[in-house]
């Protein structure tokens, strides 16, 4: 239970580091579904990378795909975060405009 625990405590500063190299990915002109691949190739890749530096190489294939769910599932987070924040900020810029609409 401890290396659950570890793993997941250490994914949030490491979830960050995916966010902030896909906003980075971003200004390169990528968007939409290529910028969601995106952020799954990176979490996947720095989630297995984590894995490797705390188990070592994996030999067998539980092992392996351990170490490819905790990256895949780094890289669902981090694109339902960014899709869920694009989401947000488009609703209340809506709800902004709407609302000054109203008022005029």
């Amino acid at each position: 239970m401890n290396y659950f625990t570890d793993a997941m405590v250490n994914g949030i500063p490491l979830l960050f580091v995916v966010l902030g190299l896909v906003e980075w990915v971003k200004t390169f002109g990528l968007e939409g579904n290529v910028l969601r691949g995106v952020s799954m190739l990176i979490g996947l890749i720095l989630g297995c990378g984590y894995m490797i530096t705390q188990q070592g190489y994996p030999v067998e294939f539980a092992s392996i795909f351990g170490y490819l769910v905790y990256g895949l599932a780094l890289g669902l987070v981090a694109s339902g975060i960014y899709d869920g924040s694009k989401r947000a900020v488009g609703s209340a810029i809506r709800d902004s405009v709407e609302l000054i609409e109203e008022v005029e």
